[in-house]
């Protein structure tokens, strides 16, 4: 990294639950395509129409070097986001048949089931902390159900990816080291496993990998294991942190809970709203393939570039207004909470199903909710609330 560059702003301060938000619009207004010295050096693209520029164009801006900032990916190559096209397009084409409307349908009644007997308890005592009490929890055992895990094997895996990710926001990098091992030790049993017993490709995404072939030749080993590594952890994040966000705003805004409540029809709009507002990831990495310029700011080739999808939905250019909470924005199909492009988050469908039930179910289950203690945020390359001390009225 170029040290002469300016230091445009810290990405290493406490944070509160606007603070970041704060800052982004401040940049964008000034300096929309800032540079920090924090988190090992990187620039920080804010502008809508300038991130799905860069997510737009794999061969100018690469995701194999580094994919998210701060860098931490040093145990292997785990696909098909550590690859560019043409290389990780098979690695996608196996992952796509699993997140089909039909597929989602079929989960459908067992993710309600899970979300039900998560929340119930969480409700009949009168609240907690419902990040630790539920939302840690529920990822956990939706990928029982994705990926045919027991429910242990599933919560073993959400235990280690949440060592892993505080290791990650303290840069401990002996034990982020210790726990992606660990994470690989766990996928190499799942695959194993997949090896062993007979499993329908149609329906295990393992098994699909498996037996898939690219010009004749299985894919690579070490490759699929890399990719079962990536893929048990990366949906294990994000839903944590993004219900613990839209409990906040629920909490400060009870206004929107009594019309959610009386119109749960705009339960699936409300979602796509939240993600917008409180989109979970700042953004995922690429780096400059070439020396490139954008906003008036010259990237030299293989500088590190956050593509922060959080601050480009909330442009004003784009959506007015961008701070606020807005049901049934005209353009709101066009926010970038699952990116853009090639590496377009595949588990969208997923993950919008898991959120429309939980928020749906929290609502009917509820008279009404507030906080009850301070707000805990995460740190990059996520963002939201990590801790939330909720009181709640079972209805």
């Amino acid at each position: 990294m170029n040290k002469s560059v300016a230091h445009d702003f810290d990405a290493v301060t406490e944070e509160t639950f606007t603070s970041m938000h704060e800052t982004f619009a401040e940049l964008r207004s000034k300096c929309p395509v800032a540079h920090s010295n924090d988190l090992g050096g990187f620039w920080a693209v804010l502008k809508y129409e300038d991130v799905v520029n860069v997510l737009k164009d794999p061969a100018t801006y690469v995701t194999s070097v580094q994919n998210v900032v701060p860098k931490v990916s040093t145990t292997g190559r785990r696909p098909p986001l550590h690859l560019d096209p043409p290389e990780h397009t098979p690695y996608r084409r196996v992952l796509d048949p699993f997140f089909t409307d039909e597929k989602m349908e079929d989960l459908r009644d067992r993710v309600q089931t899970t979300i039900v007997n998560l929340l119930d308890p969480f409700i009949q005592k009168g609240g907690g902390d419902i990040c630790e009490e539920f939302s840690h929890k529920l990822p956990g055992y939706v990928f029982a159900e994705f990926f045919n895990l027991s429910k242990e094997m599933s919560m073993t895996i959400r235990g280690v990816t949440q060592q892993y990710v505080k290791a990650l926001h303290v840069m401990d990098k002996d034990n982020i080291q210790k726990y992606s091992q660990e994470l690989y030790e766990i996928a190499r049993r799942i695959i194993e496993d997949r090896k062993l017993n007979a499993y329908d490709p149609s329906i295990d995404v393992v098994t699909a990998y498996l037996q898939k072939t690219y010009k004749g030749k299985p894919l690579p080993d070490e490759l699929i294991l890399g990719t079962i590594r990536q893929l048990i952890v990366v949906g294990m994040i994000a839903p944590v942190i993004f219900m613990g966000s839209i409990s906040v705003h629920l909490a400060e805004n009870p206004d929107v809970q009594s019309m959610l409540r009386k119109e749960p029809s705009l339960i699936p709009a409300a979602v796509e709203e939240y993600l917008r507002l409180y989109t979970p990831y700042r953004g995922f990495a690429r780096t400059a393939a070439r020396d490139v310029e954008i906003g008036g700011r010259t990237i030299r080739k293989d500088e590190p570039i956050a593509v922060v999808f959080s601050s480009a939905n909330r442009d004003e250019a784009v959506f007015p207004n961008s701070g606020q909470f807005m049901i049934n924005r005209p353009n709101i199909k066009d926010h970038i909470a699952f990116g853009s492009g090639p590496h377009r988050c595949p588990g969208a469908p997923l993950a919008r199903m898991m959120f429309q039930i939980a928020l749906k179910e929290l609502l009917v289950r509820t008279k009404h909710i507030e906080l009850a203690g301070d707000i805990t945020m995460t740190r990059w390359p996520e963002w939201g609330a990590q801790s939330v001390p909720l009181k709640v009225d079972p209805a």
